[in-house]
């Protein structure tokens, strides 16, 4: 697997950590709040957030090209 996609596997497990070691409480009342939104909000959100990613994959890439 390309060393890039490793890294930034890394980064991404790094972030997400941070959310429940830091604000647990805070973190919980999110998760809380996500379980009634219907599945096209959360479908949706799922989606923003993997084209965000390509996005930003694919600049990052370019730049370093």
């Amino acid at each position: 697997m390309n060393t890039t996609l490793l890294g930034a596997l890394a980064l991404v497990l790094v972030l997400e950590g941070l959310g429940p070691m830091l604000f647990p409480s805070l973190w919980r009342r999110m998760i809380s709040a996500m379980t009634s939104l219907p599945d096209t909000v959360l479908r949706r959100y799922g989606g923003a957030l993997v084209v965000a990613g390509f996005v930003i994959y694919y600049m990052l890439h370019s730049a370093m090209s």
